[in-house]
């Protein structure tokens, strides 16, 4: 391939909160420009049936299958808009890499699975763009967990001048170890904001789905004998490979915090927030070694007040966000999928067994064709 493509990159996270939507450009060997970021609201309704199908229920497969054409047609739109937005014609893209929304992730047992919907054919026929989807399946039939997927774009995107640990935090944290020699790891940590948003959803009768600025965590106490209780999930202790999801930090998490009797609601977002920080800390005992530096992205890294309980727990080390190595935070994983279904599109590997578990690396990704299939092919045959 001697032509650089232009990939739009969808991603929509555990948290169920919006699309964020990155145009990157991609030169031949491999070098990555974003050219255009948005974010798009989730529309209410979808939210809702996305928050509701995430929970076990009777007549999921009716509510399945027209969530995932109704996510579609909405990916294809905020797709549409942006590239209207960015002054870039359909014409000129080369695919979209869409992440779908998780619903179900189960990377264990005898047939484990990870479960995205977002239907890729709808995007597909909506936009005339060829579209790459389901990037966990392959890792997944190959013995891995499918999670976390991002340690191979992290170590594309960043240069490695020091001991560096990459922490997404989503609705999930996960970190990348980026050592200045040895092997590259990555796992899911444990929560990240999504206990902290489902509590706000739930104390505001679903009026905000986060505590903006961590405000309330911040003038409330820690309970330290409920986060004790919490720490107590035997995921923490778990050596990596390793992913988890809404199903072990979920409601459960949620309802445990909002029945604890005579605390405030600042008390329980606080514990919230400490949940995820402890977490994220006691994580670092599966690195070799301490890193040098610790980098955010996601939505965690606007959240000054989790910003700076890391920083206090983590005092070996500076903590800042990704946008100091030139990334904006919020964009890393709509970029991500984008450098992976450019790969993907070429046949070439596109995760790591080491980080996943799975018998090998392997090409993730399924791709649907659009009305720009054969010129695309053209383009990666030269």
């Amino acid at each position: 391939m001697n032509d650089a493509m232009l990939i739009v990159g969808v991603m929509s996270g555990t948290s169920a909160d919006g699309l964020d939507i990155a145009i990157v450009n991609i030169e031949p060997e491999g070098k990555i420009h974003l050219r255009h970021y948005e974010e798009h609201p989730m529309d209410a309704e979808i939210k809702e049936s996305i928050i509701r199908l995430a929970q076990p229920s009777l007549n999921e497969i009716d509510h399945l299958g027209s969530l995932d054409r109704k996510l579609g047609e909405m990916i294809a739109k905020a797709v549409l808009d942006t590239l209207y937005n960015a002054g870039i014609a359909p014409s000129r893209i080369h695919a979209i890499a869409s992440h779908g929304q998780t619903i179900r992730h189960r990377p264990t047992g005898s047939h484990a699975f990870s479960l995205q919907i977002g239907c890729p054919s709808t995007i597909a026929h909506n936009t005339g763009i060829t579209t790459v989807a389901d990037f966990r399946k392959r890792d997944i039939s190959a013995g891995g967990q499918g999670a976390p997927l991002t340690p191979f774009a992290h170590k594309h995107l960043f240069a490695q001048e020091k001991d560096t640990v990459i922490l997404n935090i989503g609705g999930i944290s996960n970190m990348t170890w980026l050592p200045t020699k040895g092997d590259v790891i990555g796992f899911d940590c444990g929560p990240g904001n999504m206990i902290m948003d489902g509590l706000m959803l739930e104390l505001s009768d679903g009026r905000d789905g986060m505590d903006k600025d961590g405000a309330l965590a911040r003038i409330g106490k820690v309970q330290p004998t409920l986060l004790e209780e919490l720490m107590q999930n035997p995921y923490f202790a778990r050596r990596p490979p390793k992913s988890t999801g809404r199903e072990q930090f979920g409601e459960k998490v949620i309802n445990r915090l909002l029945s604890e009797p005579e605390i405030s609601d600042a008390d329980r977002l606080a514990t919230a927030c400490a949940l995820t920080v402890q977490s994220i800390a006691d994580a670092m005992q599966f690195l070799e070694k301490d890193p040098q530096q610790c980098l955010i992205c996601g939505g965690g890294a606007f959240n000054p007040f989790l910003m700076q309980s890391l920083q206090a727990a983590l005092p070996q080390m500076s903590v800042g966000s990704t946008q100091q190595a030139g990334i904006a935070p919020e964009a890393i994983e709509a970029v991500s999928f984008a450098l992976f279904a450019w790969l993907s599109l070429q046949g070439k590997n596109n995760t790591y067994a080491a980080v996943t578990g799975a018998e090998q690396d392997v090409v993730g990704g399924i791709i649907a064709p659009g009305e720009n299939w054969q010129s695309l092919l053209k383009n990666i045959s030269k």
